[in-house]
């Protein structure tokens, strides 16, 4: 009887930290954010439900293209929290992708999202890599209909392989699941990480470093 209550102690403290390490289910129906309030909270004060409208829960404008002239080829275009405030404590986002041929979604993370993208447009090769020790990329070249789930926290990335652009719809399990673009987080952090660091964990010359640095 001992070990039995104390097995089931052990499963109750499991399931209570796996509920505290993703966002909290809502307690009402909704939970309109209200970024006009200056309270530090995780997340969003709630707006008076009796001031909430529909467009609160309406964002519109993934029907339209993009800008990909950059040097990814690529554009994120994100509806999380922050353009839709209905989804506070809800868990959900979503993010339309324009990809040019060749054009990148360079290898980022997610902190606090797992992504399942579907492709509506084109052919992509996408993948992730796998936690250390194994660093394993696990990739696929993706078509028109295909879906791909990226693992909360992984570094992952896709890339257009086709001959003309292409269209990708994700969603993500977080309202505001961050994004952590490797190359921008590494060369581009403000102040800049010490080019003696970076040149012995990239195994290269501190030249290279300042020169890489310099580009972003």
């Amino acid at each position: 009887m001992a070990n039995l209550t104390v097995f089931l102690s052990l499963v109750a403290l499991t399931f209570c930290g796996l509920a505290m390490a993703f966002e909290p289910s809502p307690l009402q129906d909704f939970c309109v954010a209200d970024p006009s309030s200056s309270a530090k909270v995780n997340g969003f004060l709630c707006k008076d439900p009796k001031m909430v409208q529909a467009s609160d829960f309406f964002f519109s404008g993934l029907h339209l293209p993009g800008n990909t002239s950059n040097p990814n080829g690529s554009k994120v275009t994100a509806v999380n929290v922050a353009q839709i405030p209905g989804l506070n404590t809800l868990g959900v986002s979503l993010v339309r992708i324009d990809y040019e041929p060749m054009g990148i979604n360079p290898p980022h993370t997610h902190p606090r999202a797992t992504e399942i993208i579907l492709v509506l447009q084109g052919v992509l090769e996408v993948g992730f890599v796998t936690s250390n020790p194994d660093n394993r990329l696990i990739s696929k070249v993706l078509k028109t209909g295909d879906v791909f789930v990226f693992p909360v926290g992984l570094v992952h990335f896709q890339r257009n392989v086709g001959s003309t652009k292409a269209v990708a719809f994700a969603g993500l399990s977080s309202q505001n699941p961050g994004v952590i673009t490797i190359a921008n987080a590494v060369f581009g952090s403000d102040p800049d990480i010490s080019a003696d660091i970076l040149a012995k964990a990239f195994q290269v010359d501190k030249n290279t470093v300042s020169n890489i640095q310099s580009k972003f």
